[in-house]
């Protein structure tokens, strides 16, 4: 199991520049990943960072971390505009970029505030199409389509990525909802989260089980990505480990401290 800090860039942590200090301490104390929350507004009025430009700074301060957002909204967003932002982060990371996608949500007024979809129907099909053409985006070659929200004609966006065949698309989702899952399963891990309690070993096996019902090629080499904002013990990570959680995020919450971030950085992740 691989070990990164998920940090929210809100508050003190919306400096790009001392979240890229924080980075390059995780490195060098051997975390395996760094991610960032996708984010435009909080509860209280935070300042907020955008994740792409943190990224950048991160890229930059780091030569081994896997770095991503967790997860980008994907249906408020342009799909070729993200296409190309992930695709120069990757190149400019050397190749170390990991794309997080989800639904999202209102419940930081984030869609209702800038006139999004508010439908999760509605929300799910723009999903599922943005994602189609990001895809096919990266490849760089001409694409051409026609869908419900999306009609390209001989678009490209280049550079394409760094990594072959693409980053790793990781697919966020709420456990126990198993339509996401469904949705996951086409691409590359699932970071499934539970606001009622954290996940054990059961869950993730239920998990993979419905992963493994819509994915022809079975469940091998596919992530599973945790977040937890307490430190695990060792009994813990080896009832994660052994249920075929690849990845443990210590996360640090909606008000993250630089402090805090600094100190679980320095120390390492757990053993």
């Amino acid at each position: 199991m691989r070990h990164g800090l998920y940090v929210a860039p809100f508050g003190e942590l919306a400096d790009v520049a001392a979240l890229a200090r924080v980075a390059a301490d995780a490195e060098g104390a051997g975390w395996d990943g760094f991610f960032v929350w996708d984010h435009v507004m909080t509860f209280d009025g935070l300042e907020v960072a955008d994740p792409w430009i943190a990224l950048s700074a991160v890229a930059l301060a780091t030569e081994r971390l896997r770095l991503g957002a967790m997860v980008t909204p994907l249906a408020r967003r342009r799909p070729w505009d993200v296409a190309r932002q992930v695709a120069v982060l990757d190149r400019l990371s050397g190749g170390r970029m990991v794309f997080g996608a989800g639904l999202g949500g209102d419940s930081r007024r984030e869609l209702s505030a800038f006139g999004e979809e508010l439908d999760p129907r509605a929300r799910g099909a723009l999903l599922d199409e943005a994602l189609q053409v990001v895809v096919a985006l990266w490849t760089g070659a001409p694409v051409t389509r026609s869908g419900d929200a999306f009609t390209l004609d001989r678009a490209q966006v280049r550079p394409t990525p760094l990594q072959e065949p693409r980053p790793p698309v990781w697919l966020g989702c709420v456990w126990p909802n198993r339509r996401p899952l469904a949705r996951a399963a086409h691409y590359d891990g699932v970071f499934p989260v539970n606001h009622e309690r954290p996940l054990r070993g059961d869950d993730l096996r239920a998990i993979l089980e419905v992963i493994g019902e819509h994915r022809p090629g079975g469940v091998g080499g596919y992530d599973v990505v945790l977040v937890n904002h307490e430190r695990p013990d060792a009994d813990r990570l080896a009832e994660l480990g052994a249920a075929g959680a690849t990845w443990w995020l210590q996360g640090f919450g909606e008000r993250p401290r630089l402090a805090d971030v600094r100190d679980a950085a320095a120390a390492g992740p757990p053993q």
